[in-house]
């Protein structure tokens, strides 16, 4: 039996007998719709046009597992899906993201801000929290990090009350009476812990008293290490100010002291995993020419996304990339993914 975690495997096997006749999939079903409307309106509010983006590219997002001289075995879950294109000899890659493309579709003139709903797709193994193919909303705008941060916290606070006002009787289906007056709270005050990584590690070093983690380096930062971290905070983690050099090529970067982070944050669902990834966009043709050649990246493919750094017009963007199968899997807390996603698209399997 194939196993994904703990997950057993053998139950996709028969997926379309259990949507018929397991009632969860209904809450799944209504709680998506709440999630999207309440999406669209938050998005329509704040002046964001719709993008249609392509799922082929040769733009990745996370490119450095391919044109890296040097191993980076510690963002393998970045690793593109290859495929070939009509015979063409460069290789095409199914998009790991949607961003490259919205920085580009934000420049247009009297665009305040763009959003998606796309397909991703990453060569990793599927786990509790992972897929080879899942669905993440993303935005970009014309806004700093700073006001990034809290459009984010905005807008999870805004599906939170969404679903808390029209769908309480599907999450209760799920969830326990304290855990929906915890969803209950976060919707009016506040909540979200913002510290550095550095402070991450450091809080991490004093709960623990392991040594690995005087080194700020993400290789000692996982799944249990988020958990651990809102834990001690018991609350959201906001993580910002990770190491440039593991982190995106097209991040601004902050120089402090003798080290480079990049203006980046993660937000990490209480007690659960990483839901979103945000960063200020590189702010200058030479900010973003530096950093694509010390990434190692061929300058021709990401020519045009360069372009946009010239513009005489170009104002500064910043974006995010929230996972939306794996939001709901914290929402609901549901041990694995597989569970709240009706059709999940794992290594060995691609029925039904």
């Amino acid at each position: 039996m194939k196993r994904l975690g703990n997950f057993p495997g053998h139950e996709l096997d028969s997926r379309s007998r259990d949507l018929i006749s397991n009632e969860l999939w209904k809450h799944v079903a209504r709680i998506n719709q709440c999630i999207n409307t309440a999406l669209l309106d938050y998005f329509s509010g704040a002046g964001c046009v719709f993008l249609l983006a392509p799922s082929t590219t040769r733009l990745l997002s996370s490119p450095k597992s391919v044109y890296s001289k040097k191993s980076r075995g510690y963002v393998a879950e970045a690793e593109p899906m290859r495929l070939e294109w009509f015979g063409k000899s460069k290789q095409m890659f199914l998009s790991q993201s949607a961003q490259i493309y919205m920085e580009m579709y934000t420049a247009i003139p009297g665009i305040k801000g763009v959003y998606a709903i796309t397909d991703s797709f990453r060569k990793e193994a599927s786990g509790p929290t992972h897929l080879a193919e899942f669905h993440m909303v993303e935005c970009e705008m014309k806004i700093s990090q700073k006001e990034n941060k809290k459009f984010i916290l905005n807008m999870v606070r805004s599906v939170v009350k969404r679903l808390v006002s029209k769908n309480l009787s599907d999450l209760s289906f799920f969830l326990l009476d304290e855990d929906t007056e915890q969803l209950k709270k976060m919707t009016g005050g506040r909540f979200g812990t913002e510290l550095t990584f550095e402070q991450a590690m450091d809080m991490l070093h004093t709960s623990t008293r392991n040594r690995k983690y005087t080194r700020l380096t993400t290789k000692n930062f996982g799944a249990w290490e988020e958990v651990k971290l809102t834990s001690e905070l018991d609350d959201m983690a906001i993580v910002t100010q990770f190491p440039f050099d593991e982190g995106a090529f097209y991040q601004a970067r902050i120089k402090r002291g003798e080290i480079e982070v990049g203006d980046n944050a993660d937000f990490i669902w209480p007690y659960f995993r990483e839901i979103a990834g945000s960063t200020h966009r590189a702010r200058s043709f030479r900010e973003l020419s530096a950093a694509i050649k010390r990434f190692n990246l061929p300058m021709e493919d990401y020519s045009q996304y360069l372009e946009t750094r010239r513009s005489r017009d170009y104002v500064e963007t910043s974006g995010f990339g929230l996972g939306w199968e794996r939001f709901v899997q914290a929402l609901l807390k549901m041990p694995y993914v597989q569970s709240v996603t009706p059709f999940p698209r794992v290594e060995y399997a691609l029925l039904p």
